[in-house]
């Protein structure tokens, strides 16, 4: 398990490169951030990845449920 203040550093970079990624339209800009982190740090380079994935794999699942929901309620509707 990694130093809890090397998870905290990743988790705020985890988000910050979400946001960024999501701004420039570059879904794999967090490759290249873990890319560098490596060169430095495989330790935090690990943590970060594993933030990131945990949240893309989150957000995956939302929008799948959501998807799920929508098309539940339609064909509710059109019963």
């Amino acid at each position: 398990m990694a130093d809890p203040v090397v998870v905290e550093m990743a988790n705020k970079l985890a988000e910050e490169c979400l946001a960024v990624q999501n701004e420039i339209g570059n879904d794999r800009l967090f490759m290249e951030v873990g890319d560098v982190l490596g060169a430095s740090s495989q330790t935090l380079e690990e943590a970060f990845l594993t933030a990131i994935r945990t949240r893309m794999a989150n957000d995956q699942g939302r929008r799948f449920l959501a998807q799920k929901i929508k098309a539940h309620r339609a064909a509710q509707a059109t019963e």
